[in-house]
């Protein structure tokens, strides 16, 4: 009940106009969002980078309807690109296809998408599409599939908790695809999702095993630490080198199992988020784990 409330929250006006004209609720979303500048965030990149960790750059936002927003979008991940090949920091970029016009046109979409393809590919860098809601998922597969570009410099993110993910992943194993996993953040009811937590366990662990053993280079994105943990069993029983994978975090969430992660010798990337519209990336949050709603409350009342 709490998730759903916080997830129908992070959709709502009010809430979203008390909390971005706090100062206090600006500052407590700076635990999980770099900032509102690009400058922001690449001062976060640059001391993550010295801590060892790489990153994926998010440049917040998602569901434009105009075209010229998407082509301003299109622009600030071309922009951001030059700047991290410019500045050598270790960071790839992650995008939403609906910020580049998805939800106006599939063609405008998968025409930007491949401008930042053909970025990342001048710059050997690397660009993650983001899974949104359900309402995109079949559009956002169809896009990403269409775009002609090399295997190693695009891929793509799949949300355990849909009872399609098996499928979908699978088709995208045998075309190459790169993977990011991530159980899933947004509300969706049961006849897509699978509603039982163990379920989305179950199912994560399982598509996490098929990710392992396909030999391409993935990402296991989570926090759940028997998540983390059975990766780890099945990659040494396998002898699947730690080079071979990649954990992901998300940027101010269990910084200490990220850091014991580097130390055993794992690659840990962090998914840095910054800008304005950073809301609703921030109720989801609070949503995703109880402990991320606990930091808020006593920020609170500590205030």
């Amino acid at each position: 009940m709490l998730r759903s409330f916080l997830l129908y929250l992070s959709e709502r006006e009010g809430p979203k106009k008390l909390l971005t004209g706090n100062p206090a609720g600006q500052r407590l979303a700076s635990r999980f969002i770099a900032g509102e500048t690009v400058e922001d965030a690449l001062r976060v990149i640059r001391q993550v980078n010295g801590e060892g960790f790489t990153v994926t750059l998010d440049c917040l936002g998602e569901s434009v309807h105009e075209a010229a927003a998407a082509e301003a979008a299109c622009r600030t991940y071309l922009d951001l690109l030059e700047r991290l090949a410019a500045e050598k920091l270790n960071s790839h970029v992650s995008v939403k296809l609906t910020q580049l016009g998805l939800a106006i046109d599939e063609k405008l979409a998968q025409h930007n998408l491949a401008r930042l393809a053909e970025s990342a590919a001048k710059h050997r860098n690397f660009v993650r599409v983001d899974m949104e809601g359900s309402a995109f998922t079949d559009a956002t597969l169809r896009t990403f599939c269409a775009v002609d570009a090399p295997r190693q410099t695009v891929g793509i993110a799949i949300q355990a908790y849909l009872h399609r993910a098996e499928a979908d992943v699978q088709d995208l194993l045998n075309r190459g695809v790169r993977i990011r996993l991530v159980k899933g953040a947004y509300k969706e009811p049961p006849e897509i999702a699978f509603p039982r937590k163990s379920d989305v366990d179950a199912n994560y662990r399982k598509l996490t095993e098929k990710l392992l053993a396909s030999g391409i280079y993935h990402a296991i994105a989570t926090h759940d630490e028997r998540m983390i943990a059975g990766a780890k069993s099945f990659a040494s029983s396998h002898s699947i080198s730690p080079q071979n994978f990649e954990f992901q975090f998300l940027y101010g969430i269990r910084r200490d199992l990220q850091r014991q992660l580097i130390r055993q010798g794992w690659r840990v990337r962090l998914y840095v988020p910054y800008g304005r519209e950073w809301y609703a990336y921030f109720m989801r949050r609070l949503a995703e784990r109880p402990a991320n709603l606990l930091f808020l409350i006593r920020n609170l009342v500590r205030r």
